[in-house]
């Protein structure tokens, strides 16, 4: 097993999942992750530690809201917490696409479709000119 991969099963963990929701996630076995969770002191009923504080700076977050409960205190903290955890995050929708306008490769999120790299490529396609759809007088 890989630090990286010790290291989210701590993070799922914590986050209350169960051994055989992380083991799924990971692709390891049920196994596997109840022997290092036992061995790590992650046994038991899995609880959240941080339950009411930020995740990042440690504040108390406020309470009282409707809906999930927050992380995060504010949204700096969580671009920071997440930039120092990007390994946690399982990011598997970016596409690799050539553009039709100018053949460039380009890199899109969430988007498989996606024909364009850029506003101003598409305009181009569209509209045969340079520049934005705004130059133009409306």
């Amino acid at each position: 097993m890989t630090d990286m991969e010790k290291e989210k099963i701590r993070y799922l963990r914590g986050e209350g999942l169960g051994y055989k929701a992380i083991a799924s996630r990971l692709a390891l076995s049920e196994n596997t992750v109840k022997s290092f969770c036992r061995r790590n002191g992650l046994s038991g009923v899995a609880d959240k530690c941080m339950e009411g504080l930020c995740r990042h700076c440690g504040k108390p977050l406020a309470s009282g809201q409707r809906g999930k409960p927050k992380k995060f205190c504010s949204e700096s903290c969580r671009r920071a917490w997440w930039k120092s955890h990007p390994y946690l995050s399982e990011q598997r929708a970016y596409y690799r696409a050539a553009c039709e306008q100018c053949g460039k490769e380009f890199e899109s999120y969430g988007n498989k479709n996606r024909k364009y790299c850029g506003h101003a490529c598409y305009i181009k396609a569209r509209f045969g000119k340079e520049g934005s759809y705004d130059e133009r007088t409306i």
